[in-house]
């Protein structure tokens, strides 16, 4: 019990300005404000990227291709996904992506389909449609909360939290 309570008064313990931690949850804070203020800057940009990459032949076609194991889907899906990456590293030009998401990115993009592809499909196209399938989330998530946030938040919807992930900023 004392362990516990000791463990919620080290929660609580303020943020004073010279704390390494503290001066690291503002500087997170002050860019993810600086993000928000992007985002909505972006907004019309952003919102007809997501409507291109979200309607029939954006969306619906490419992962018919897919399954259809149409040489298309290499054109489709790598093509969304790079305007997609574009859009979203203009945002915050000086913060490189986040790690794990550029390596989703890199193992599904530039790829040049080859006949040899039609025998190992899925291993040949699925890295592109998981990459276009997080790109095109964190697209979704950067237009829901320019719309929707005023500042930027403390407590964090998770598709926010997401995002500020997206630029390592949580």
């Amino acid at each position: 019990m004392a362990e516990s309570a000791a463990k919620g008064e080290r929660r609580r313990r303020p943020l004073v300005a010279g704390d390494k931690v503290s001066d690291r949850v503002a500087a997170q804070h002050h860019a993810a404000t600086q993000l928000l203020t992007n985002l909505k800057a972006a907004l019309p940009d952003l919102e007809k990227l997501l409507t291109s990459v979200s309607d029939h032949w954006g969306y619906e076609d490419t992962i018919y291709r897919f399954y259809h194991q149409s040489f298309k889907v290499f054109h489709q899906a790598q093509g969304a996904t790079t305007r997609i990456i574009k859009a979203l590293s203009d945002l915050m030009p000086d913060r490189p992506l986040n790690k794990w998401f550029m390596e989703i990115v890199a193992a599904g993009t530039g790829r040049e389909f080859t006949y040899d592809d039609n025998h190992r499909w899925l291993e040949a196209t699925r890295p592109m449609v998981e990459a276009f399938f997080h790109a095109r989330f964190m697209l979704e998530m950067a237009v829901k909360y320019a719309k929707e946030l005023d500042e930027a938040p403390t407590t964090l919807p998770s598709g926010w939290a997401a995002l500020l992930y997206l630029y390592d900023l949580r």
